[in-house]
């Protein structure tokens, strides 16, 4: 591959992706809180009483993968395991009161990174970046029918 192969748009994104990841745990740290349990955490408590498989495709991820992190964050009282009133073989996953308040603070450290990426960019820069990676994740999921990870 020649050196040009590497100013590409893709390996721009993967740095990128590399250094928000590597910042989110560093905020996400002191509330000993790894970034794929936040995401799991903001999805239940975004869609309440959804199912494991519910969340796994709305975070791209697999069904494994949720059990897994729902084990954690239900042994740490973060979320909480329901039976489904229609389904016996049903789960519905929920947040509690302690998983609220530690979502919270993890919101405002991720607030933070977002004010310092406007910090580095500019405000209207970082807004502009916003919608082109909206865009472009559009575009992408209506070519490859990915569902979109919020």
């Amino acid at each position: 591959m020649t050196n040009e192969g590497f100013n590409r748009v893709i390996w721009a994104e993967r740095r990128c992706d590399r250094a928000l990841s590597a910042a989110k745990e560093q905020r996400l740290r002191p509330l000993e809180l790894p970034s794929a349990h936040y995401s799991l955490l903001a999805a239940v408590s975004a869609n309440p009483g959804a199912t494991g498989a519910e969340l796994a495709r709305e975070l791209g991820v697999t069904p494994q993968n949720i059990a897994g992190l729902t084990v954690r964050l239900e042994q740490r009282g973060l979320i909480e395991r329901q039976p489904n009133t229609r389904h016996r073989n049903v789960v519905e996953l929920w947040i509690t009161p302690t998983g609220d308040d530690l979502l919270a603070k993890a919101d405002a450290a991720m607030i933070e990174l977002e004010r310092e990426i406007a910090r580095i960019v500019g405000v209207d820069e970082a807004e502009r970046l916003r919608r082109l990676l909206e865009e472009l994740a559009v575009g992408l999921e209506g070519r490859s029918r990915v569902r979109p990870v919020r």
